[in-house]
């Protein structure tokens, strides 16, 4: 399962140049991580300053 970016995204962007494999795109006002590409490395995660992104 993919990593999850919560309603607390500021869509800051800090998560999206850190991906591997850039799943991490702008949708609206938030981020969003494209389930079928990421590989659920954690990168992401501690990158948010405001830990809006889950793990599976």
């Amino acid at each position: 399962m993919a990593h999850t970016i919560t309603t607390e995204c500021i869509n800051c962007g800090a998560c999206e140049p850190v991906c591997p494999v850039s799943c991490i795109s702008e949708a609206g006002n938030v981020r969003v991580i494209d389930a079928g590409v990421c590989i659920d490395c954690g990168a992401c995660v501690d990158t948010c300053p405001v830990s809006a992104i889950i793990a599976p």
